[in-house]
This record gives C-alpha cells, structure tokens and sequence, in this order.
C-alpha cells in the first residue's frame, strides 16, 4: 500500500452558516443525497461545514483542487451505520483518481471533527 495523496482543510463555521442561507449554494455545492441526509442532523450547520472541509481536503489529496471538472457535488460525504464518515466512490472520483495515480484500486480515508467555531476534515488516499 502507498499513500498516494494528503488533504487537510478547516473552514469557519459562521462562514457556512451565512452561505447555507442560500439554496443555491447548497444545491451547488452538496449532491441531494447529502441534502437529504442533512434533514436527519440535530446541527446543520455543523453538517454542511464539516462536509465542505471534507470536498477541499479530498480536493487537496487528489492534487489537482477543483479542476479538471471536479465538482463540489462530486464529492459526495456518507456516515456509516456507525456514523463514521467516508467519501462515496463514484464513477467520476474513481475515473480521475485513476487518471491522476495511475490506480485501478485505492482506498480513502477521511476524519471530521468540528468546534463552536471551526470545522476540519482529513483525508488521505492509497493503494490497495
């Protein structure tokens, strides 16, 4: 196994907290599986901020940010059962994660966390 990839990222809550305000931000922004399960969270804000760490960390990882028609919408952020957070490998993510690394496999990993005032996400991405 080989780490392919790093991304870190912190966001401001309050900054969520006034984007959120506008659904077209949302819908631009979270793919409507995420918006859907946000309707389940006890904190909203905390939801969408934590996810939206989550996008720039895998951006990050990847190396490329978002280009290359990478999306925000792509990067679609799931709880397990357990409520542990994991990205959805979807056609697009595996495509250019194959495309940048050359991988038929890979694994990723993610860890949110959040405070009053900060939301971060972790990932990495490797070999299989």
């Amino acid at each position: 196994m080989k780490i392919l990839g790093i991304g870190v990222d912190i966001v401001e809550n309050k900054r969520i907290k006034q984007s959120i305000k506008n659904s077209n931000f949302k819908t631009r922004i979270y793919s409507s599986k995420e918006l859907k399960l946000s309707t389940l969270s006890k904190n909203e804000i905390s939801y969408f901020a934590k996810r939206f760490a989550a996008k720039e960390a895998f951006a990050k990882a990847l190396g490329t940010g978002f280009r290359n028609n990478l999306n925000f919408k792509d990067i679609e952020v799931i709880n397990d059962k357990m409520g542990k957070p994991y990205y959805l490998k979807n056609k697009k993510i595996k495509s250019l994660v194959n495309k940048k690394f050359n991988v038929k496999k890979f694994e990723c990993f993610l860890s949110i966390s959040d405070e009053k005032e900060y939301s971060t996400a972790f990932t990495i991405i490797q070999t299989i």
